[in-house]
Formats: C-alpha cells, sequence, structure tokens
C-alpha cells in the first residue's frame, strides 16, 4: 500500500522553521518517539480539519456526515445494534447514527462472549449489511485491536471502508482481548498501540479520492495502569492522527469530565453499559460534560435476550406464542423490515408481483 498524500510532521518551534520528516525506505514516516525530550512527530491533514464540516447540508456519505456531526453542536447518539431486526428498530426510532458493538455482534453471530472470537469477517459480513440498510446513515463500528498487526489493521480499514461503516474504533488490548467491562484485561504497550493507530490512519489516507473515515483510538488502561496512562495513550493517539479519543470504563463523572479537558478539542466517545464500569450516564448528562459521542453498547442485545426469554418460556409453558407476540401480525413486523419500500420499488420498476401483500 502506497502511503497517501497526508503525513505526520514535526511541529515548529516558535524560533525555527519547521523542517521535512526523514522516511522509512518503504516511504512510511517513521513512529512518533514516545519518550520524554523528544519532539513528538503529530499528524497533519488540513483537508480534515473540523473548520472544513461546519457549513453546508449533511451529506450523503455516512462518513463525511459523521464529521459534519463531530463538527457541529449537539452530541451524536449510537445505539448498540447487533443485527438487521435491531438495526431496523432503531432507524425506525428516529437515531442517526448507529453503533456495531463488537460484543453484540459476536453474541448475535456466533452465540459467543466477547473474547476476541469473532474474526474480521464476522465483522464486515455484519457491516455490510447494516449500512445497507440506510447508505446514509453514519456507522461506527469496533475494530477490537485490528485483528493483527499493521498490514491486518489497513486491512480492517479498506474492508470496513468498503462495506459503508463512517468509522471504527482500534484499543489497546492484547489479541486475545475480552469485553472492556470485564476485568483481566491486559494492554500493549504505548509504542505498539501507536503503531495500531498510525497504520489506521496511513490507511486510511491511502483510499483514493481522499476518504473521510473516522478513526478511534480507543484505550483500555484506565483499569490496568491507571487513568493518568490511559489518558496519556489516548494523547498520543490523537497525536498519531486519531479523529476522536475513547477511553473504556471511565468510572465517575469527574474522571470523564478531566479526561475532556485534558483531550481537548479532541472529540470524547464515552461508553455506557447497564451494570459496567461506567456510570449509567444519559445522553443528556455525558453531553453537559462535554463528551461528543455516546454509544449505548448492549442496548439491543440485552433487550433481545429479555425479551426472547420471556418469549420461549411463555411458549413452554402455555404451548402458544399468542401472548409474546403482543397483537404483531406478519405484515406489520415485515413493514418494520421495510415491506413498504419493496413494494414502492416493484411497482415504480412496473411489476406487479406485490399489488397484494
Amino acid at each position: 500500500m502506497s502511503p497517501g498524500r497526508d503525513f505526520f510532521t514535526a511541529p515548529a518551534s516558535s524560533d525555527e522553521e519547521q523542517t521535512s520528516t526523514p522516511l522509512h525506505s518503504n516511504g512510511v514516516v517513521p513512529a512518533a518517539p514516545l519518550h520524554e525530550n523528544v519532539p513528538s512527530l503529530v499528524y497533519s491533514n488540513p483537508r480534515l480539519d473540523p473548520k472544513n464540516y461546519l457549513e453546508g447540508p449533511l451529506s450523503w456519505n455516512p462518513a463525511t456526515r459523521l464529521r459534519q456531526m463531530l463538527a457541529r453542536p449537539g452530541i451524536v447518539i449510537a445505539p448498540g445494534i447487533c443485527d438487521g431486526i435491531s438495526a431496523r428498530c432503531a432507524l425506525e426510532a428516529g437515531f442517526t447514527c448507529l453503533y456495531q458493538s463488537g460484543a453484540a455482534t459476536t453474541a448475535s453471530r456466533l452465540g459467543a462472549p466477547d473474547l476476541a472470537i469473532a474474526t474480521l469477517n464476522d465483522f464486515v459480513q455484519s457491516a455490510q449489511m447494516v449500512c445497507s440498510l440506510d447508505p446514509t446513515c453514519p456507522v461506527i463500528a469496533d475494530a477490537d485491536t485490528g485483528f493483527g498487526g499493521p498490514a491486518m489493521v489497513a486491512r480492517t480499514v479498506t474492508q470496513y471502508a468498503r462495506a459503508g461503516v463512517a468509522g471504527m474504533h482500534i484499543e489497546d488490548q492484547v489479541q486475545t482481548k475480552r469485553c472492556g467491562h470485564l476485568l483481566g484485561k491486559q494492554v500493549v504497550s504505548r509504542e505498539e498501540f501507536v503503531t495500531r493507530i498510525r497504520a489506521a490512519v496511513i490507511a486510511r489516507d491511502s483510499i483514493p479520492g481522499g476518504s473521510d473515515f473516522v478513526i478511534i483510538g480507543r484505550t483500555d488502561s484506565a483499569q490496568v495502569l491507571g487513568m493518568e496512562e490511559a489518558v496519556t495513550r489516548l494523547k498520543l493517539a490523537a497525536d498519531a492522527g486519531a479523529d476522536v479519543c475513547f477511553i473504556e470504563g471511565v468510572k465517575s463523572k469527574e474522571l470523564l469530565e478531566s479526561t475532556v479537558a485534558a483531550l481537548a478539542p479532541k472529540p470524547v466517545l464515552v461508553n455506557v453499559i447497564s451494570g459496567g464500569l461506567t456510570p449509567s450516564f444519559t445522553s443528556k448528562e455525558a453531553e453537559e460534560m462535554g463528551a461528543k459521542i455516546i454509544i449505548f453498547s448492549l442496548v439491543s442485545c440485552v433487550a433481545a435476550v429479555h425479551g426472547i426469554r420471556a418469549a420461549m418460556h411463555s411458549l413452554k409453558k402455555t404451548g402458544t406464542d399468542f401472548t409474546s407476540a403482543q397483537g404483531m401480525d406478519p405484515k406489520a413486523f415485515f413493514e418494520i423490515m421495510g415491506l413498504n419500500d419493496v413494494v414502492k420499488l416493484d411497482a415504480q420498476a412496473g411489476g406487479s408481483a406485490f399489488q397484494l401483500v
């Protein structure tokens, strides 16, 4: 993969001109130094400056639309979806951004826990379906650890972008990761985390035509190494080109507010899971604390478990699904799944297959 037109530069000092940064033999700018007293290399891309997304109508391109939403007032609320049904329900409810949760995707596609069991193919196939339901609605997707080294991180970005995903987050857990709200997490070094972010940014900037795909740096280090280290890692991720910073498992209002202040002006994402490490902030509360994106990772799949379990127990006990159906007949169900759009398209094309449904 050839490097894109966007690049990493060392910031100029106040009393000397900025000098060009030497490249490795493969044409990629070397990794940012992560030690004190050594100038860091800071990613620079004027094209992606948030000021460029403040004016004008919302774009039909979901990645561009997500950047517009990030640049403009108001918090971005993204409910976690786990399959086509949950995505349809979120869209029907009026949500303008969706979150493809790794935990929910693993559960719905594999019936497995969030323990690095799902593969890149599982995530991409799910994203292709979800993004096709409303191609203008931004979908933020979990990308776990990037599924491997820099080459796999880059491949993940390109495949997500081709699937129609607007942005993804990549974390600093080891490859055998687990849900961010479970205990016993392990994280890689700062250097390896920054390498993942840089690989994602280089891959995005190598997409022909200038992609607006959003890179979100996530750290799980707060529970392992402390909040100070977590904030440091996110600052390094921002310098490496992350568009948004995501601190997993922030445990209080005060810690979220201090994190937002420390990372400003970078937007901060907060993940709320009922019963998890982070308090159950409302979207309004999170906005007041300065968060720019709030995701509710398990809102759909936990609700699905409750609903489906109740329906199955009712069926087992009564021998009928009448009660659990709550009066919803097949046509009403299919209407939520887009029946009327299919009927309309068929009629507009001159078809007659669905004159009566």
